[in-house]
């Protein structure tokens, strides 16, 4: 028994085979479905799953995927017949199989496969032996690497291969014509090893991110690229008249997906949804007049099938209305008169293909009288090129960019609690993984916030027409195996040579270079000023000139808590390695002692966040060295290391070891990767001409699963370091604040009358890179910026407690600010000084009047426990209105805001004190310098007064060399208050001494 479809389709409904399902009721919505689907029946039953049917040029076939294959638990290749209700299979059965599809005017058909992988059938056991055990995946889509695209004969004979470069090939689909195939292909990012450092995380985390768009002939010769965006871009079929390819572009974290249209040869791309969402697996319908995809518009586990004009001008229609279930992968019938697709709408709720007719005029019908799309300045959220990818042989682009209002985003278009919980949410959460620099957390954060001023309408000010400005930093580093080698040699014994990474390791701090010479032992290695009843000196009555110098790990062992404290702040591995190397050693080597915790082990090789190197060799060795090292010497380490725990003054904490030469070479190498900053530009309103702008800002990164930043406790380390308050509170206030001004000036186009800037930086956390980055390499002129406001850790207001820092940096400050309180009713502790340690500092620097937003400081902090629900998201919601009400003052005056020069000697509350001050801050950012250079110089503090200026790079303090920040903190602690030392800086490429006065800081 069979019922006769139009066009030769014929639905049989024989029990094991087909099963007509009625779809369950879903009132209301079951009739808005029913205006464009009749007669849906479930396709396919056969096997765990089908879906990806596409309709043979004549209506009488579809090809498909299923998983049925007996021994194989991947998707193989069919052909179903509407005709008799047959099936048989063209794919070889090995391996895996995807994105089958008919070639018009002939027999073949096309498809990707596996199966010429070597693995294939140990890959198809360890699946079925996963399946066995109960387990079950979480879908993703397969990038497997060997997949290449094959054509065939219906029958599965005469199977060609047609692509063979190394990485995923898929996706195929054949012109109108059947002369072309457009695909998928990731073979841009092999050998994986050619990437950088970046990309090459990007590929272990999100290889579909190298996914690019290609066209060849049928047979496979001249492949040609034609997309070159950051982010997947895939699922591409042709248009009906052969014109144009359609297809699915995913941003760069994968988080969204939107469905786009190009001629053949890469120009005129047109942007067709907006959606806010992962839209894809877009098709034409034969009439050219639409497209019909999918999306989950309406819940993240809820894909559902849309229509939408083939202009993209209105709004997207609802097709499916099936609530948490699956239906997607739609393909029309050549006559357009009826619509498959993949759903889990079956009764065992496993995806299946379903058919339907098709209601041509009600799809019309309903496109006419939708919504149109919200139309506004172009984006360039996805920095499209001018040019292609290969020879710049493309013509050049024309965007069509959709923005839709803010309200369909979810968001009101005035400050709320909800909107700040929203962004809070997704920036804090675990996914992000602590947004460490440089990391895939900072990657998503960073897209997330570019996508956020894309959707309210801001214009871009990034690099290449994007809204990022990508800046470099040291990451950490690698140690070079084949170029660190360590021997030791004694008279009358052969050589021993020792293995890298078991019996020695260098420090990450390491001067790279070779070394041979006697053995000194210098107990803990130790120099601590004081009286004579508290100094210490671990070389005192020997010379290390031109040996090496073996020391043990920490301070002594035995000593009580206050003597541990006054040692602690000697014990840095960088400060023991300067003091050796001020002496004249050549080497310095660290063990571990045998009566400390960890005896005997190697030190981790873990970096700090300086680039400049100790100026020595450094490195971490075994107890097996140490024990080589005294064999024959007549003592022993561990009873060495005893009397030196309680400080015995009669242990002699210094003395060669007779008869041993060392000879080490280390090489480590700096890793360097990239960042971005995130920036937005709401131009002044219409009308409006003005060359000045307003700053403001927070930053966006933070400390990943902690490291040596982390104050977690004991139970909590290694977790997620999520940063709800540092910073995500700062940054969802700034994307807030964004918002509504954008707003404001849309309802008055008059209201902003100095560009706005919103900048978002990475890099805070290793020593405000990001900003120190755009000061340098300002997008626009510093001068014309006439003020900054930055946001860091505003969701903890307490009391009614509203900290605002800075406020001595201009004159104008204090009365607005008492202006803007008069609504606000804060309980305000103003704080003058504008030197923080926070990304204020950079513009401030920089002649720049700065205010900072700061609720103070908490027991989470640094903490895994600074999570989202411990923010006051009513007070960061009253702050967002206060700044709001701040920053439209500053916007209405016509008198920029004055710049004062802020004197020593103020408040410096929120901090830790520290001994011995000079009056600067250093450039954590300055790569690849030799000393410290000085970022700022405060105003009436005793490197102003010595003649230091800023740029000056300090290369000696108190007769001691400076080769990087940690020589310097540790020269200055070392130094006494009120006594004058010679300071000698590099400024111009000359050598300058003057003589400086340390002060007490306040």
């Amino acid at each position: 028994m069979r019922r006769m479809v139009s066009n030769g389709i014929f639905i049989i409904l024989l029990t094991g085979v087909f099963l007509a399902f009625a779809v369950n009721s879903y009132g209301d919505e079951k009739n808005n479905e029913e205006q464009f689907l009749k007669n849906i029946q479930q396709l396919t039953k056969q096997g765990k799953s089908a879906g990806e049917g596409y309709f043979s040029q004549d209506g009488k076939f579809l090809i498909f995927q299923s998983e049925r294959e007996p021994g194989n638990p991947f998707y193989q290749i069919y052909i179903l017949s509407f005709e008799t209700g047959e099936t048989h299979r063209v794919s070889s059965g090995a391996g895996k199989t995807t994105c089958s599809f008919f070639r018009p005017n002939s027999e073949e058909v096309l498809f990707a496969s596996t199966h010429l992988d070597s693995q294939a059938e140990a890959k198809q056991q360890a699946e079925i032996e996963f399946r066995s055990s109960g387990k079950k995946r979480r879908f993703t889509w397969d990038y497997d690497e060997h997949y290449d695209i094959f054509s065939a004969q219906r029958d599965g004979s005469a199977l060609k291969r047609l692509t063979d470069a190394p990485g995923y090939d898929a996706e195929g689909a054949y012109s109108p014509d059947g002369s072309k195939i457009v695909f998928c292909s990731l073979r841009d990012a092999y050998p994986v090893e050619k990437l950088s450092s970046k990309d090459q995380k990007r590929f272990e985390t999100n290889p579909a991110y190298f996914g690019e768009i290609y066209l060849m002939n049928a047979d496979g010769s001249d492949q040609k690229r034609l997309t070159d965006w950051p982010g997947y871009d895939g699922g591409p079929f042709f248009s009906p008249d052969g014109k144009r390819i359609i297809w699915r572009h995913f941003n760069e974290n994968g988080m969204l997906a939107d469905v786009y249209t190009m001629r053949l040869d890469g120009s005129d791309i047109q942007r067709l949804t907006n959606f806010g969402s992962m839209s894809w697996a877009p098709y034409y319908h034969p009439s050219g007049e639409y497209i019909v995809f999918h999306s989950n518009k309406y819940g993240f586990a809820n894909c559902e099938l849309f229509i939408v004009d083939v202009h993209g001008e209105k709004e997207p229609v609802r097709v499916t209305f099936t609530h948490n279930v699956f239906d997607g992968l739609p393909v029309f019938s050549p006559d357009g008169k009826h619509l498959v697709w993949t759903s889990a709408r079956s009764p065992a709720g496993e995806s299946q293909l379903f058919l339907a007719d098709w209601n041509h005029d009600a799809a019309l019908a309903a496109l006419q009288s939708a919504c149109a799309q919200i139309q506004s300045q172009p984006s360039q959220m996805f920095n499209i090129p001018e040019n292609s990818g290969r020879g710049d042989s493309r013509n050049s682009f024309h965007i069509k960019e959709l923005p839709t209002e803010k309200s369909a985003q979810g968001f009101s278009s005035e400050i709320t609690t909800a909107d700040l919980r929203t962004y809070v949410q997704y920036l804090a959460s675990d996914a992000l993984e602590g947004r460490l620099t440089g990391t895939r957390g900072t990657q998503m954060a960073a897209d997330y916030i570019a996508d956020h001023f894309r959707k309210i309408g801001l214009k871009t000010l990034g690099d290449n027409g994007s809204y990022f400005q990508e800046f470099p930093f040291v990451s950490g580093v690698e140690v070079i195996p084949d170029k660190n080698h360590l021997q030791i040699m004694k008279k009358g014994m052969e050589t021993i040579s020792f293995e890298i990474d078991k019996d020695f390791r260098p420090l990450a701090f390491t001067a790279n270079g070779e070394v041979e010479g006697q053995v000194v032992f210098a107990g803990y290695g130790l120099s601590v000023p004081g009286k004579e009843d508290a100094s210490y000196d671990s070389y005192k009555g020997v010379d290390v000139r031109e040996k090496i110098v073996l020391v043990l790990h920490y301070v002594p062992e035995e000593v009580d808590v206050k003597r541990r404290q006054e040692l602690n702040p000697y014990a840095g591995l960088r400060y023991k390695a300067m003091l050796a190397r001020e002496r004249g050693a050549k080497a310095l080597l660290v063990v571990t002692g045998p009566k400390s915790a960890g005896a005997g082990e190697l030190i981790p090789l873990t970096f700090d966040k300086v680039s400049a190197d100790s100026g020595i060799i450094v490195a971490s060795v075994s107890g097996k060295i140490a024990e080589a090292l005294f064999a024959g010497s007549g003592k022993s380490l561990e009873a060495i290391q005893s009397e030196l725990d309680v400080e015995n003054p009669q242990t002699g904490g210094c003395f060669e070891l007779p008869g041993i030469q060392v000879k080490i070479s280390t090489e480590i190498k700096q890793k360097k990767e990239t960042d971005r900053n995130v920036l937005g530009f709401l131009p002044p309103g219409e009308g409006v001409e003005s060359s000045e702008y307003i700053l403001i800002g927070a930053h966006y990164d933070h400390i990943g699963y902690g490291g040596i930043d982390s104050l977690a406790r004991k139970g909590e380390e290694g977790q997620i370091h999520n940063g709800a308050d540092d910073n995500a509170s700062g940054v969802s206030t700034v994307l807030e604040l964004a918002g509504v001004l954008t707003e404001e000036q849309k309802k008055n186009p008059q209201a902003i009358h100095r560009g706005l800037i919103f900048a978002l930086w990475s890099g805070e956390e290793l020593g405000l890179i990001g900003s120190s980055y755009f000061a340098r390499h300002p997008i626009i002129p510093l001068n014309n910026i006439i003020t900054y406001i930055n946001f860091d850790m505003v969701g903890r207001l307490n009391g009614n407690n509203l900290i605002v820092q800075g406020v001595g940096s201009s004159n104008t400050w204090p009365q607005l600010i008492k202006k803007c309180n008069g609504d606000a009713g804060f309980t305000l502790n103003l704080q003058n000084d504008p030197y923080l340690p926070s990304d204020a500092t950079t513009f401030y620097q920089e002649n720049i009047p700065v205010i900072n937003f700061f609720t103070g400081s908490h027991e989470d902090y640094n903490r895994p426990t600074d999570d989202p629900g411990t923010l006051n998201y009513d007070g960061m919601a009253r702050i967002a209105e206060f700044a709001r009400s701040l920053i439209l003052d500053v916007v209405k005056d016509p008198v920029r805001p004055d710049y004062t020069k802020t004197k020593i000697g103020e408040e410096r509350a929120q901090r830790p004190p520290r001994r011995n001050y000079l009056g600067t801050i250093p450039d954590f950012a300055t790569d690849g310098v030799e000393g410290v250079r000085i970022n700022t110089i405060k105003a009436g503090g005793p490197a102003d007064n010595a003649g230091l200026k800023n740029g000056d790079i300090i290369i000696e303090l108190a007769g001691q060399k400076v080769t990087n920040i940690y020589d310097y903190n540790y020269v200055l602690d070392s130094i006494k208050i009120g006594k004058p030392v010679e300071i000698v800086v590099l400024r111009d490429n000359e050598r300058k001494t003057m003589t400086i006065i340390p002060i007490a800081r306040k």
